[in-house]
């Protein structure tokens, strides 16, 4: 009799659901939810970037649909590091959940300059965690690990459920020689490794390097040469906002020769008070002055820190590079160290500033011709360091495109694990885990919510897709004004384009466009009662006929019909 309940109650124990909700066929917008049972927890919360085909979008970030659903289950949200593509959505996200949300000592400092941009009705609830503190929310135990990143204070989690343990690599590399000396925690690893590990999820981002990432040091080296042989110019450095070690290494370099250190950029500005005020970065006393400051020395004494190494439109680079910016002009004295890869699709708006700045007479160095630029991404090497010390009985690649995804599972199958333990996810689709078993489940709402200015939501594919119209055909707006009980035309039709032709090169076919619409309102009139709406589509069908006959474009056609 105690068997047969005992059995009864393994059949009703939940099973563990790990549900990818972004990071997955993209770079960016990382976010993955744990559930089991009556509890849940989210893992990292962050934003990616608009694409060629979102015009106008400032930021997308996941839908949290399913959360909204099941808010009560909800016990808290951890974040791994302070990078966007990690902590970039909370501010939205924390409009609609008030739980706790977890990290460490920078990234929280990150995360307080972020959210004081935005109103709250309940304070967030944030909480300061250690490596090597673990966490209770829920049925979960999250378990915070130490690990090397582009970052400072960035971590791995270990969440033990009561299914097994999973590990979420985060973002990492494996530095043996880290800034800080801190060094990745790999006994602990290990220790992980022995006692069991159900699950690893790890990330994918260079997965398709083969070797070793190399040490942020030894970008140090590489500064300090430029450094030496360019005393004679006023060196500007374009990094990642996010980068506490390669701004540290700046600052000290900057000292050694001498010279002050000016920042640039909101982003910039932000994250180096951050850490400078939590004691992950020091600077001399005297070196750094504000920007409006350099002019009080020779620019042979001035290091310029600043944002842009992507190329960002109206990044301080950027501005430099066009002209824009109000307190710093470019000139042949000026030596601009990119020191950033360019991130996948940016490739063409950082040869854009390049470009630029050569125009200006400026010389300029980047990762393509010299090594000044350490990923903080682990590759082939660093990745089978992970699997070999957790050996986990299942496998799920996360953080990238497809062709990430795939390359980390033919490596997890060339280090012996079985092809049916691994299992490259789908947005949306939990994986449904007990001591023995995975299979994926049913798909849950998934997908990417847009933000344009301060909407949140409210551009979708419908708006994109007349946006790019507009972007690409242009748009004519057909004014008229009709009377009710004559049916004749009042005033117009008048011609309004954008984007389409230059009007006063294009009289001609204004003109036919005008004699067009004019017996297109004019045969509605007399074919029967008085329909704005009917008589609209008559214009736009007609227009949109002879437009594209005569030009082979199709603009978007507005038109505005006034009864009076």
């Amino acid at each position: 009799m105690a068997t047969t309940k005992q059995n009864t109650e393994k059949k009703q124990r939940p099973k563990l659901r790990v549900i990818p909700l972004g990071g997955l066929e993209e770079i960016g917008k990382n976010m993955t939810v744990l559930e089991y049972g009556e509890d849940m927890i989210v893992i990292d919360c962050g934003m990616g970037f608009p694409d060629e085909e979102m015009p106008g979008v400032d930021y997308v970030i996941p839908d949290t649909t399913y959360l909204m659903r099941n808010a009560e289950k909800l016990r808290g949200i951890f974040i791994t590091h302070g990078h966007e593509d990690h902590i970039g959505a909370l501010p939205y996200v924390l409009q609609d959940f008030h739980v706790p949300v977890y990290a460490t000592n920078l990234t929280i400092g990150v995360l307080k300059n972020k959210l004081s941009e935005h109103y709250y009705e309940k304070e967030p609830d944030l909480h300061v965690c250690r490596a090597g503190e673990t966490v209770r929310a829920g049925v979960f135990r999250v378990e915070f690990i130490h690990v090397n990143h582009s970052i400072a204070d960035a971590v791995c989690f270990a969440v033990h459920t009561p299914v097994g343990t999973v590990v979420h690599s985060g973002d990492f590399k494996i530095d043996l020689t880290p800034v800080d000396g801190e060094v990745f925690d790999l006994h602990r690893l290990a220790q992980l490794g022995t006692e069991g590990v159900l699950l690893l999820m790890c990330e994918s981002t260079n997965v398709e390097r083969p070797g070793y990432s190399p040490s942020e040091k030894s970008v140090g080296a590489s500064l300090e040469d430029i450094f030496f042989k360019n005393k004679d110019k006023r060196i500007i450095i374009a990094t990642f906002s996010s980068n506490v070690h390669r701004v540290q290494q700046v600052i000290n370099a900057s000292a050694k020769y001498k010279r002050k250190v000016a920042i640039t950029g909101r982003s910039m500005m932000n994250i180096v008070s951050a850490a400078i005020e939590l004691g992950y970065m020091t600077v001399p006393k005297g070196v750094l002055i504000d920007i409006s400051e350099m002019k009080r020395f020779k620019p042979e004494e001035i290091t310029l820190i600043t944002t842009g190494s992507q190329g960002e439109p109206m990044s301080a680079l950027y501005r430099m590079a066009c002209g824009e910016h109000d307190r710093v002009e470019l000139s042949p004295r000026d030596l601009v160290v990119i020191s950033a890869s360019p991130i996948p699709g940016n490739e063409k708006l950082v040869d854009k500033i390049i470009n630029q700045m050569c125009k200006r007479g400026v010389t300029v160095l980047h990762s393509g011709i010299l090594d000044i630029h350490a990923s903080g991404h682990a590759c082939q090497e660093e990745i089978k360091m992970m699997h070999a010390l957790l050996r986990p009985k299942f496998f799920m690649p996360i953080h990238g495109e497809s062709r990430h995804l795939e390359a980390h599972r033919k490596l997890a199958v060339s280090m012996g694990m079985a092809p049916d333990h691994i299992f490259v996810p789908e947005l949306g689709k939990p994986l449904e885990l007990d001591r023995r078993s995975a299979k994926f489940g049913e798909p849950v709402p998934a997908g990417r919510v847009l933000v344009d200015g301060y909407g949140v939501g409210d551009v979708g594919s419908v708006v994109l897709r007349d946006r790019r119209h507009l972007a690409q055909d242009g748009l004519i707006v057909v004014t008229a004004s009709i009377d009710r009980d004559s049916r004749e035309i009042l005033s117009g039709p008048d011609l309004i384009s954008r984007g389409f032709v230059y009007v006063r090169e294009a009289e001609e076919l204004m003109d036919e466009i005008r004699s067009i619409a004019t017996d297109s309102i004019q045969e509605s009139l007399i074919r029967g009662s008085i329909d704005v709406n009917r008589i609209k589509n008559r214009v736009k069908e007609d227009l949109s006929e002879f437009l594209y006959s005569r030009t082979k474009r199709s603009p978007m056609i507005l038109p505005v019909v006034i009864c009076l």
